[in-house]
């Protein structure tokens, strides 16, 4: 009865984990449906004529929807939205506007610089002026983790538990 049980349980885990796996690519695939059309420069060109380039929140869009995006950014899609919670360095000016620009902008170095990281349902744009202020610094391709080596991260968390309970389903 014993292995029975450790089958299944090695079995629910292969599925939570390649559900979670498919949900996350299905996301990426509606975003990317409806292209925006944007000024920016080619794919993953960060040296153009004018520079380094930032991925910031477009101002007037929908609240709702730049908090759908803001709420993306900062749970599938990975980015480190610490510094924007209270007691940040870019948590003044406590707007929303101000967050997702944060947050889309981290999301956007990570990825790539490229067209479709700086989408976010057509609430963002790319500009070519740094959105830096005070002490909050926004990052460049440069300063910011490759997306490689945090998907491996999210990946080895997974084979982590799953070796945490078949230990423990072993030991009973």
């Amino acid at each position: 009865m014993g292995k029975k049980r450790l089958i299944l349980v090695v079995l629910l885990m292969v599925e939570c984990y390649l559900v979670s796996t498919i949900e996350g690519a299905m996301q990426e695939k509606a975003e990317s449906i409806i292209p925006i059309p944007t000024n920016s420069p080619p794919e993953g060109n960060t040296t153009f004529i004018d520079g380094t380039t930032w991925c910031v929140a477009r101002p007037g869009v929908s609240q709702v929807d730049l908090q759908k995006a803001l709420d993306w950014a900062c749970g599938l899609g990975m980015a480190d939205c610490a510094i924007i919670r209270s007691g940040g360095s870019c948590f003044e000016p406590n707007t929303l506007l101000s967050h997702a620009s944060y947050a889309f902008n981290y999301y956007y170095q990570q990825n790539g610089n490229s067209d479709i990281a700086c989408n976010f349902g057509g609430t963002a744009h790319i500009v070519t002026k740094d959105p830096s202020y005070g002490s909050c610094v926004y990052s460049t391709s440069g300063s910011v983790a490759s997306s490689a080596s945090s998907l491996s991260g999210h990946s080895l968390r997974w084979w982590e538990l799953f070796g945490i309970l078949l230990l423990l389903f072993m030991r009973s």
